[in-house]
């Protein structure tokens, strides 16, 4: 799959989170088998640009390419302009946020709110693909299917994109008045995909293998971006690439492996973010991690009223440890999407909770 002039060694992508794929969570599931990722999304506002929340994010040292950035905001003339600033920063792709539900978002009329104005959504695009087009740099484009049942505009917008220049969509299937109830459909994103020449992706609620080979299948669209499933569960990316190649399941990954995964995404963590706030931001990482294992829940407890790195590593390692001793291969707990045939698994609710 190609996203202007980058060639993606899969069609697996890590989705834009925000408050979780910060830089370390980007670069291990990128270690663990996602072809490609896109940071927490950046206001196009130039007053938050020198607060310590945005120079972070900002932070690619050591980010593999192409290092791709959401931004988001409502003003045409300041997205292109933070269009701009994130290239000099090291972006190397744009991506612009019109799928964020959130009301915070949503009440500034960012996000997927902008899908309600398409002129100004398509003014967006077109000065954002303006600013970029001098630098080489590509611009995709995230969104819903639509602001509500009665307004489904996704497949109007991705035509008028595509025609501004954007180089790549991502259809989320649900609309804003959804938020994240109810199952994802994906018929939305095979319209899209059978009306433009450009890349299209699915999400939404893809949380195992056959759940993305169905996918795939009833869409045909060029790949896959996938959010809240890989929270935890970051060797996702690698079971699906495994099973799409060879038809078969990849064994669980061995439990010794999955707490040396973690142990390293602490350090970064911890480094990329300070450790008495990386501390705190990680435990919602572990608790991912741990949350459907023996005994996870009762050591989440414990591990969350531990307030510096070394007794987090230490309480990590030890859980893992007696782990091991019962499960060599890390248990794996029965998922939504898991079972039946394909052609079930598209419609299957799954609980979510995270923007993406």
């Amino acid at each position: 799959m190609k996203i202007g002039p980058y060639t993606l060694p899969n069609r697996l992508v890590v989705a834009p989170m925000a408050g979780v794929t910060d830089r370390p969570f980007r670069q291990l599931c990128r270690r663990l088998g996602a072809g490609h990722a896109v940071s927490e999304m950046v206001s196009s506002r130039p007053d938050l640009r020198q607060s310590a929340r945005s120079l972070r994010r900002l932070d690619h040292a050591g980010e593999p390419g192409p290092v791709a950035v959401q931004i988001m905001g409502v003003d045409p003339t300041e997205m292109a302009d933070a269009a701009r600033h994130n290239i000099d920063q090291g972006a190397q792709i744009i991506d612009i946020n019109m799928g964020c539900p959130a009301k915070k978002v949503c009440n500034t009329w960012a996000g997927s709110a902008l899908m309600r104005n398409e002129a100004l959504a398509l003014a967006i695009v077109t000065e954002v693909v303006r600013a970029c087009a001098p630098h080489g740099v590509p611009v995709s484009l995230k969104m819903r299917s639509g602001w509500s049942a009665a307004e489904r505009n996704a497949l109007a917008l991705a035509r008028a994109a595509q025609d501004a220049g954007v180089a790549l969509i991502t259809i989320h299937g649900r609309t804003r008045e959804q938020g994240y109830k109810g199952a994802a459909e994906y018929e939305t994103a095979g319209a899209v995909k059978a009306a433009l020449a450009i890349p299209v992706l699915a999400n939404g609620d893809i949380d195992s293998p056959r759940k993305a080979r169905a996918v795939l299948q009833q869409t045909r669209v060029d790949g896959l971006m996938i959010g809240r499933a890989a929270q935890g569960r970051p060797w996702l990316f690698g079971e699906i690439a495994h099973f799409l190649a060879t038809g078969t399941d990849a064994p669980p990954p061995a439990t010794v492996d999955v707490a040396a995964w973690l142990h390293v995404h602490l350090l970064d963590h911890y480094a990329h973010h300070g450790e008495q706030a990386g501390v705190r931001s990680a435990r919602k990482h572990i608790g991912w991690a741990v949350r459907a294992l023996p005994g996870g829940e009762a050591f989440r407890a414990r591990m969350n009223a531990l307030d510096d790195a070394d007794a987090q590593l230490r309480a990590l390692r030890d859980y893992f440890d007696a782990l091991a001793a019962v499960h060599p291969r890390l248990p794996r707990p029965p998922a939504a999407g898991t079972g039946g045939d394909d052609s079930s698994l598209v419609t299957r609710p799954v609980k979510v909770a995270q923007c993406a």
